[in-house]
């Protein structure tokens, strides 16, 4: 598995995906005049503003894969209907995934891409090349030439 940023967490009426791209991350930008990590601070620091927490929510939802219109709707009756601090931590735990990576997502687990120690999947293989065998001077030999 490949670190997406996406967490799920339980919102609302169900268990969500939540997920923000960098798509969704300059729509945040834009709607809240803040960069990604300003609003995140923000949000930890206990200075957010309403949109903070109402945007983090509504654009993870669209990059998790919900529908705009039905993002909007769950945002509008679970966020903006009820007080902010029943939202705030899970707004903290999405966008906090965004930019730092999920909890969930094991560091060092094997991912989906090629081995690159394969010879099927080098990137030589086929140049018509020979791969260079020469290795580079050593910082101390440069040092002997140099005091001559």
């Amino acid at each position: 598995m490949s670190r997406d940023a996406s967490t799920t967490q339980a919102f609302a009426d169900d268990d969500y995906v939540f997920r923000m791209g960098w798509g969704e991350l300059e729509q945040l930008q834009e709607a809240c005049d803040a960069g990604p990590y300003v609003v995140l601070d923000r949000l930890v620091s206990g200075r957010w503003r309403m949109g903070d927490i109402s945007n983090v929510i509504r654009l993870g939802l669209i990059g998790g894969g919900l529908e705009p219109v039905k993002a909007l709707k769950l945002v509008r009756a679970y966020v903006q209907d009820r007080p902010p601090l029943e939202n705030l931590v899970l707004a903290q735990l999405v966008l906090g995934a965004a930019v730092a990576g999920s909890p969930e997502e094991e560091v060092g687990k094997k991912s989906e891409a090629p081995d690159q120690s394969d010879p099927k999947n080098s990137q030589t293989e086929n140049s018509g090349s020979e791969p260079s065998t020469a290795t580079e001077p050593s910082s101390a030999s440069l040092r002997k030439k140099s005091a001559k």
